[in-house]
Formats: structure tokens, C-alpha cells, sequence
């Protein structure tokens, strides 16, 4: 059993991220996700800087972000087939809920590097509050996330995306993947 919330030992040791496209209904609602993003920010965070933000994707505007992703691609793409836009074009369709993560980091004394790891770690904890409330969630990227008109319509000039965050249930049963082994990623010094 994957995410088994019996206990914070159990949890860990079957943490399983669900895939996008396979996350159907139910999904959280938007009380459910601001107490998501109220947990994830319970994370280390030199400096007090919240160098983060979310953006949810409310569900009559899924049809306007997936328009922005074809227009996008079709500027990069001209000649691209109805086919290749589609395909490039359904991670705006994954899921019943959407969350994007801005990394916003802040003009500070602390280095820009801890407020990196401080966003991705309240990235894993919004992936753990999504399990802890009963349903899946994925973090992924895609080339939207690295597109400089997709940063722009959702970003600040200092701003990145660091990621997108699907919520739901999963329609199939989460099988595990290969994980790395503990031993060969430890040295002692």
C-alpha cells in the first residue's frame, strides 16, 4: 500500500507520487488546498524570506491555460500537426486540480542557493500534504516550465516556475519505481 497514513514511518516508507494523467475525481477543494499550502510552509526557511508562491489553476480557467500552451508552441512550432499540439498541449489537461509553484527568491543576506532548496522543500511538502489528505499528487515540469512566455504570464521578472503540482485521485493502483539504494549514496568522512 503506497502512502499508508497509519503512521509517519509508514508514510515515508511508501510515499508514491501519482502520475498526472492517471488522477481523477475526487480532488481537494479550495479550502483543502489552502490548508495543503499552510502545511507546506511549515519548512526550514533562513531568513524568514518565503521565497515561494502558488498559483492555483481554478478549474474554468484550465481551458484558457491549455489555449496559452497551444499559442506557445505554435509560435515555436509553426508547422507543428494537430496531433504534435495535442500532445504538447495535455499536461494543461492532467488531473482535477492544478497548483503552479513560483520560486520567488528576495534581495537578502541569504544566498540565493538556501532559498532554492527552502521553494523545493515546500514543494515536497505540498506533495506530502496532498497524501496526508487522501490523495495523490505529482510534481512535474515539462517544457512549460522552462519557457520564458509561459514564466512571463505567470512570473515576475525575478521569478521561475518550479513546478506543477496535479492533485486528485488516482484511477489505477500506484506501482513502485526504481529507487535508489541507500548504501551506494552514502560516504562517511
Amino acid at each position: 500500500m503506497f502512502n499508508n497514513r497509519s503512521n509517519l514511518s509508514s508514510y515515508f516508507a511508501t510515499r508514491r507520487s501519482g502520475r498526472p494523467a492517471q488522477m481523477i475525481a475526487p480532488t481537494p477543494d479550495t479550502e483543502t488546498i489552502y490548508a495543503m499550502i499552510e502545511m507546506a510552509l511549515r519548512t526550514p526557511d533562513h531568513g524568514k524570506l518565503a521565497p515561494w508562491r502558488f498559483i492555483i489553476i481554478d478549474d474554468e480557467r484550465r481551458k484558457d491555460f491549455k489555449a496559452l500552451l497551444a499559442q506557445v508552441f505554435l509560435q515555436d512550432c509553426p508547422s507543428a500537426s494537430d496531433n504534435q499540439i495535442e500532445t504538447a498541449c495535455k499536461m494543461a489537461s492532467y488531473a482535477p486540480s492544478l497548483v503552479i509553484m513560483i520560486y520567488s527568491p528576495k534581495q537578502s543576506k541569504i544566498p540565493i542557493f538556501e532559498q532554492l532548496l527552502s521553494a523545493g522543500a515546500v514543494g515536497m511538502n505540498f506533495l506530502h500534504a496532498a497524501h496526508i489528505h487522501g490523495f495523490v499528487g505529482s510534481w512535474i515540469t515539462g517544457w512549460p516550465a522552462y519557457h520564458e512566455t509561459i514564466r512571463q504570464s505567470f512570473c515576475e521578472t525575478h521569478e521561475k516556475i518550479a513546478g506543477f503540482f496535479y492533485l486528485g485521485t488516482s484511477d489505477t493502483e500506484l506501482i513502485e519505481r526504481p529507487r535508489p539504494i541507500a548504501h551506494e549514496h552514502i560516504s562517511h568522512w
